[in-house]
């Protein structure tokens, strides 16, 4: 695919990464290149590189594990991948390699996109006689997550209506589902490509409104009557302050979830991180002392 021609678009951008690396590079399509073919490139010494473009395929997502109407199977958008070999290589220390060995190995330079925020670009190495993957697991990773509609904490306790006094423990607690918790499974698919990425709630960081902060790794425990005046063994917050003076006389509170998203497929693997919220407003009030 040598006789191919790129826009200076295409060349300044593979120049842009690569120049990074290995100082300016001269991109070609064909056998030799000048200095005086790129106005944009300064010549200095510079190394040559061939390659070749790999067409943009469709792409395909499902949800499973409990999914609520995320899945977005049979999408019409287009995930579109251009495909560079680097040709001649760069030396074994350059950073593109990652540690790989060019004697047993081949590079390429991909960029992937589609059309939206879903972009991506950086250096493939590809061990002899495989083919270079022509999308990128980490977008298609993305897709997936997108599929799954990860939603914030839904909030079993504190409860707006729940009458809360100050210095007595308060339970914290959330219902788990797929789509609040997880765990929420998702794939998404493109040019013989899979991914998999499934995705849980690793901590939920509760801000309460009365300046303090409180960070749970769990769902939080369920408050029984049994448990008295004790505090929660997992999730809980005691007040110092009632809420009078606070807007409309409740502390605004703040569940902060965070899900972690592992994923893997097309030889490759990751962990990808979202963050989601849900607010609530409590009312705090003084012990009553009954003389």
């Amino acid at each position: 695919m040598d006789g191919h021609k790129i826009d200076r678009s295409r060349s300044s951008l593979l120049t842009r990464h690569l120049a990074v690396l290995t100082g300016a590079l001269v991109l070609a399509s064909a056998g030799t290149a000048h200095a005086d073919d790129n106005p944009d490139v300064d010549a200095g010494n510079c190394e040559v590189i061939k390659f070749c473009v790999g067409a943009g395929v469709d792409d395909e997502t499902d949800g499973s594990g409990g999914q609520a109407g995320g899945s977005q199977g049979g999408s019409d958008s287009k995930l579109k991948c251009k495909l560079a070999k680097v040709d001649p290589e760069p030396p074994a220390n350059h950073p593109a390699w990652n540690g790989a060995d060019p004697k047993t190995n081949d590079l390429y330079f991909r960029e992937c996109s589609d059309g939206g925020q879903n972009q991506s670009d950086g250096f493939v190495v590809v061990p002899p006689g495989q083919p270079a993957p022509q999308v990128d697991p980490q977008v298609l990773a993305q897709r997936a997550v997108d599929s799954m509609t990860l939603l914030g904490p839904d909030i079993a306790s504190p409860k707006a209506a729940g009458k809360y006094t100050v210095g007595v423990p308060m339970w914290m607690w959330v219902n788990q589902s797929a789509t609040t918790f997880g765990p929420n499974t998702a794939t998404a698919s493109a040019g013989g490509v899979t991914v998999t990425a499934t995705a849980k709630v690793s901590k939920i960081v509760w801000q309460m409104g009365g300046g303090a902060s409180v960070t749970c790794n769990g769902p939080g425990t369920p408050y029984q009557a049994s448990e008295g005046m004790a505090q929660s063994p997992t999730c809980g917050h005691v007040y110092s302050k009632t809420s009078a003076g606070a807007q409309n006389g409740k502390f605004p509170v703040t569940a902060t979830s965070t899900w972690t998203i592992d994923w893997q497929g097309g030889g490759a693997a990751g962990q990808l991180t979202e963050v989601r919220q849900t607010n609530v407003q409590v009312a705090i009030g003084e012990a009553q002392v009954v003389r």
